[in-house]
């Protein structure tokens, strides 16, 4: 089948070749009449425009990458449903990567974007690793930091002022009388996990307490559900110790599998240990106990990223770098308020 082309569009609509071209990437220099000609003209022939060949002449398409740690935690969903949105609405598409917090596999991504054309890119670096964010820059590629803040004056970042969080949920808990803590997380090398713990260790400083007898940090391999209910069994066969009587996950799936594991074995939530998440998913609330659990704007993250992106690769003379920092807020629910 002979393939429909921008000249038989303009042929069939009566117009120039320049007016079809800015209907299809200027349309708001062409009067709504033409306009609408030009798409019924389009809509008949079955025209199909080829980004490949217009990638050729521009050296970039119309395309942002974004990589992110965990494609399955639902934070990071929601992140990239606020990616996906401003970028829809700017006329451009959103090539979505799952790093699984793993350095190769971020490498490779960014390799991958590369040679796409991408314009620029929203990355949560893996193990908080260190971007080649001007080798990137020098390829044409503009980089935001999602989920993480940024130390270069000359990058933009969007983050959660995750210290704040740590800090905020354990003074909840601290308020309800508990001084017997435990703090689950995955590897610190995973800046979220360390920033949450800091806070933690921040406000039992704050409440007099030794660190050494106040709180056992319990390290996971993942940040899944899974996880969640090993460090669950871990706590569970200390006979020595005995529970804490309280608990903070570093996100939400974490707390969902410990709650499962303790009350399979009888244990009472609140009741017998208090439990707190991070990030206030869906299922937060809607878990067998709901869990009370640290908020953070996350589709807001990934709104705001998105927009600081597109505008560097729009305007990269006049744009302003920034370095974006939200902040948290604790909602509360019967996981502690037995």
């Amino acid at each position: 089948m002979a393939t429909t082309g921008i000249k038989d569009v303009a042929r069939h609509a009566g117009v120039s070749v320049g007016t079809v071209s800015n209907v299809l990437n200027r349309p708001d220099r062409v009067s709504e009449a033409t306009r609408s000609r030009v798409l019924r003209a389009i809509d008949e022939l079955g025209f199909v425009r080829n980004d490949s060949a217009r990638s050729l002449r521009s050296g970039r398409t119309n395309a942002l990458g974004l990589i992110v740690l965990d494609v399955a935690n639902p934070f990071f969903t929601d992140v990239a449903r606020g990616v996906e949105d401003v970028s829809s609405r700017r006329g451009t598409v959103v090539i979505l990567c799952n790093s699984d917090d793993s350095v190769v596999k971020q490498e490779t991504y960014l390799q991958v974007l590369q040679e796409q054309r991408v314009r620029g890119v929203l990355v949560t670096p893996a193990h908080d690793s260190a971007l080649p964010v001007d080798a990137l820059r020098a390829r044409g590629m503009a980089v935001v930091l999602l989920d993480r803040s940024g130390d270069r004056p000359d990058l933009c970042s969007v983050a959660v002022d995750d210290e704040a969080g740590g800090q905020l949920a354990t003074e909840h808990l601290l308020a309800a009388g508990h001084d017997d803590f435990a703090f689950v997380s995955g590897p610190l090398t995973i800046r979220q996990c360390e920033e949450r713990r800091r806070g933690m260790r921040r406000a039992l400083r704050g409440a007099g307490l030794r660190l050494s007898g106040a709180v056992r940090d319990v390290q996971v391999s993942g940040m899944n559900a899974r996880s969640g209910a090993e460090a669950a069994r871990r706590l569970l066969a200390d006979g020595k110790k005995g529970l804490p009587s309280a608990v903070l996950c570093a996100n939400d799936l974490l707390a969902m599998g410990f709650m499962r594991e303790m009350l399979r074995a009888g244990v009472r939530i609140p009741q017998d240990v208090a439990l707190v998440g991070y990030d206030d998913i869906e299922f937060a609330a809607a878990a067998a106990i709901p869990i009370t659990s640290v908020r953070q704007p996350t589709y807001q993250l990934g709104q705001t990223a998105a927009e600081l992106l597109l505008d560097e690769c729009e305007n990269p003379e006049g744009h302003a770098h920034q370095q974006v920092t939200f902040q948290p807020e604790l909602v509360v629910r019967e996981s502690t308020a037995g």
